[in-house]
């Protein structure tokens, strides 16, 4: 079972459409997908079709109860494609894990607990490298970061990847970066040009050949509650998506024997 965290600390970066899009894609190659809602606004959990009422158990309850992914997981209506669900508690989740012996770990243990049902495990985290994206972090083998075309992107970069070292340094060694993705990218627009290059000529080959485009049907698809894979196949964007997974699959040699 391999751990894909999907994180930026920067919000609108298209961290849910990707961990939603992704994990629709790889689930369409036959593999089994599971994906964590961490983020306090539930936004993968609402794209997924997953309505408050059906909530009843969350990635709160994996970090502060002793829930395992197993018991926290719910069927989706993508096939293959599982979801353990967001609730508000999630969002006063950072100050209880205070309290807890191995913070940092919880999510960790939450995931060993379970019977590795899944090929692979997408979460989606919020907009900050707090306690919920740390616990990611540390129960991950990998990280995707989405990182929009946009004069700051870099320096909100530079901190994601001093994060990262850290948690290499005292928690999870083995602790990688899977590759960054670039999204909402307007080849009209000269900067996202100059952007690219820049992210390029800094990371090589961590980025993705792939870029994720600006794209209207990847915003609407949300609001009907499925990916964008399922709201508008043709679209550039659910293209764009299809693209990237393949190349995820190509840098996880385990998904590839797997699918």
């Amino acid at each position: 079972m391999i751990v894909v965290t999907v994180a930026n600390q920067k919000g609108g970066v298209g961290k849910t459409t990707t961990a939603i899009n992704v994990g629709t894609a790889l689930a369409a190659t036959g593999l089994r997908v599971l994906l964590i809602d961490l983020d306090p606004q539930g936004n993968a959990s609402t794209g997924l079709g997953v309505g408050r009422a059906d909530r009843s158990c969350s990635s709160y309850d994996l970090l502060v109860g002793d829930v395992s992914a197993d018991e926290g997981a719910i069927a989706t209506k993508v096939p293959r494609l599982d979801l353990v669900p967001a609730t508000v508690d999630l969002s006063g989740a950072e100050i209880e894990l205070i309290e807890f012996d191995a913070r940092t770990h919880r999510l960790d243990r939450a995931l060993s607990r379970g019977a590795a049902r899944w090929d692979v495990v997408l979460i989606d985290c919020p907009p900050s490298l707090g306690l919920l994206t740390i616990n990611a972090m540390v129960a991950s083998h990998a990280l995707l970061v989405p990182l929009q075309c946009e004069f700051f992107a870099l320096e909100g970069l530079s901190q994601l990847l001093s994060t990262v070292e850290r948690i290499r340094s005292r928690f999870n060694p083995g602790l990688s970066i899977l590759g960054v993705v670039l999204t909402m990218y307007d080849r009209r627009n000269r900067l996202t040009d100059q952007v690219s290059e820049d992210v390029r000529a800094v990371l090589g080959g961590v980025v993705f050949d792939t870029v994720i485009p600006r794209n209207v049907r990847l915003s609407e698809a949300p609001s009907h509650g499925m990916p964008a894979l399922i709201y508008d196949y043709r679209c550039t964007g659910s293209q764009a998506y299809i693209a990237l997974a393949r190349e995820v699959i190509a840098r996880l040699p385990e998904l590839a024997k797997a699918a």
